[in-house]
C-alpha cells in the first residue's frame, strides 16, 4: 500500500500573508484525515513564514494519523520537536531566502551531527526520517545515522522537462532500491502535482509520498476533501499501472 501524507503549510501561508487567524490550517486537519489522507506534514520553519509553534501544539493535539514535522538542523526547532512530541520528523536543509526548499540535505557532510540529532529522537520516541537526494552516497550515510527512513527529493523531477525528466525518474527509481536494500523505509515528495504523481507511484519501494501545494492549490476549486481523494485516486492508478486518474 501507498501511504498519503498532506503538507498543509500552504494554508498557512495564506493566513500569514494578512496576518489574520483565518484559514487555520489546524481546522483543515481533521478535513484531510476524514478524506483518507494517513498523515499530516508540516514544516517548522526558522523564519516563521507559514506554520507557526501555535499551530503545532495544537496540530498534536488533533491530529489522529501521524504528525510529520519537518524541520531544519536547528537547536531551536530541534528543542521544540522534542518537547511537541510529533509520530516523526524529517529533517531538511533551509535557506531563509528560498522560496521552498530546493535540494537534498548533505548528509555526507554533516554525518556527525545527524547522527547525535537522530539519536535524540530515537531517545525520546520519535522516528526521523532524511529528505535526502537520490544520490547512493548520500543514501549509504543515512543509513549510518541510524535514520528510520529517507524522503528522496523528487524537485527535479517535478521541474524537468520531456527529455530529462526520465533521466530524474530512473535516478528516484535506483535511489529507492538502495535505499530498501538497506532496510530503510522509503518515502518520496516536493513538487509532486496531479500529473506527475502516477508515475512515482508505481515505483514498488515507495511507502509514502509528502504532498502538499497542489493539493491545496487544488482546494480552491474542489474543496479540500475532494483533492485529498483524487490524489488518492491518482496514487492508487499509478501503484496499479491502471490508466491515468485525470482530474
Amino acid at each position: 500500500m501507498l501511504y498519503l501524507g498532506v503538507n498543509i503549510d500552504h494554508v498557512a501561508t495564506l493566513r500569514q500573508i494578512r496576518l489574520a487567524a483565518y484559514p487555520d490550517p489546524v481546522a483543515i486537519a481533521p478535513l484531510v484525515e476524514k478524506a483518507g489522507a494517513h498523515g499530516i506534514t508540516v514544516h517548522l520553519r526558522e523564519d516563521r513564514r507559514h506554520i507557526q509553534e501555535h499551530d503545532v501544539r495544537r496540530l498534536r493535539q488533533s491530529v489522529t494519523t501521524r504528525l510529520n514535522l519537518e524541520l531544519a538542523l536547528s537547536e531551536d526547532i530541534i528543542r521544540i520537536a522534542l518537547e511537541v512530541r510529533p509520530d516523526e520528523v524529517c529533517l531538511v536543509p533551509e535557506k531563509r531566502q528560498e522560496l521552498t526548499t530546493e535540494g537534498g540535505l548533505d548528509v555526507l557532510s554533516q554525518e556527525k551531527d545527524i547522527t547525535a540529532i537522530v539519536k535524540r529522537f530515537h531517545e525520546a520516541g520519535i522516528k526521523t526520517s532524511l529528505f535526502i537526494d537520490a544520490d547512493p552516497s548520500q543514501i549509504e550515510a543515512a543509513k549510518r545515522t541510524k535514520t528510520d527512513m529517507i524522503e528522496l527529493h523528487t524537485g527535479r523531477y517535478a521541474e524537468a522537462n520531456d527529455r530529462t525528466q526520465d533521466i530524474e525518474f530512473e535516478r528516484l527509481r535506483e535511489g529507492a532500491k538502495v535505499a530498501a536494500s538497506l532496510g530503510l523505509q522509503v518515502n518520496a515528495g516536493h513538487g509532486l502535482n496531479y500529473d506527475n504523481t502516477a508515475r512515482i507511484a508505481a515505483i514498488p519501494e515507495l511507502h509514502t509520498l509528502n504532498i502538499g501545494h497542489a493539493i491545496v492549490a487544488r482546494a480552491l476549486f474542489v474543496g479540500i476533501e475532494q483533492a485529498v481523494r483524487e490524489m488518492l485516486e491518482v496514487m492508487h492508478h499509478g501503484r496499479k499501472g491502471q490508466e491515468p486518474y485525470h482530474v
